[in-house]
């Protein structure tokens, strides 16, 4: 696991929207003086991410309207004189088959169109989300390839493009290691079986049955290349 830089000394005060999640927490540990806002900030969105100069845009999971949340938070941050967004987006957002990852595809065109300065990161499954500390329980194949992303590789991706120039327009697609879910089990010395859909959201029914047939691969040498 690589360490999330700390950027002492940078003027760039940056807004977490989500901040307050496992995503946004990975984030904001990377970064010097970040701004976590939560759901209660939206009263007055515009008003809380003044004075940020840059601003990491994390929709809530599995968001039933994500493109309206991410155009009110373009328009707050327009308004707010904020410059720069960088848009938490899904590795492979173009896949019919899976309506969440749909609504990050439309949202990155509003991004894109947003006349703001732009990066968007597309992150694979994050290895957190395993719990390999016993036997896991799949409702998928343990057998198809993912590209997985640790929290703190990510982290640190989104502290160099929120403060580093050169990586407005970019769209990086990240992972930090491939493998299958049985892999990382036999790795940790646990036990792994495919158990029936739990059918707790259709949406995510829609995904193991995706994941179950072609997994999520991503590549790894962006990643490498960006934190070189």
């Amino acid at each position: 696991m690589r360490p999330p830089p700390r950027l002492t000394g940078s003027d760039v005060r940056v807004a977490v929207l989500g901040g307050h999640g496992k995503t946004g927490r990975a984030v904001c540990a990377a970064l010097d003086d970040p701004v976590p806002l939560g759901r209660a900030d939206w009263p007055d969105l515009a008003s809380a991410v003044g004075g940020s100069k840059a601003a990491y845009v994390i929709a809530p999971n599995l968001h039933p309207d994500e493109p309206a949340y991410v155009d009110s938070v373009l328009r707050a941050l327009t308004e707010a004189g904020v410059g720069l967004v960088v848009y938490h987006s899904v590795a492979s957002p173009y896949i019919p088959a899976m309506p969440h990852h749909l609504g990050k595809a439309v949202s990155e065109d509003l991004v894109r169109r947003s006349g703001l300065d732009w990066t968007i990161l597309q992150p694979g499954a994050y290895l957190q989300n395993l719990d390999l500390s016993g036997p896991i329980d799949l409702p998928y194949s343990p057998d198809v390839p993912f590209g997985f992303l640790d929290l703190a590789d990510l982290g640190a991706v989104a502290a160099l493009v929120l403060t580093e120039d050169g990586h407005v327009g970019a769209t990086y697609e990240l992972a930090s290691r491939v493998a299958t879910v049985r892999e990382l089990a036999s790795e940790a010395g646990v036990d792994v079986r495919q158990v029936p859909d739990p059918g707790t959201h259709p949406w995510l029914t829609a995904m193991f049955a995706y994941y179950d047939d072609h997994g999520l691969p991503v590549g790894t040498r962006v990643l490498a290349s960006l934190l070189a």
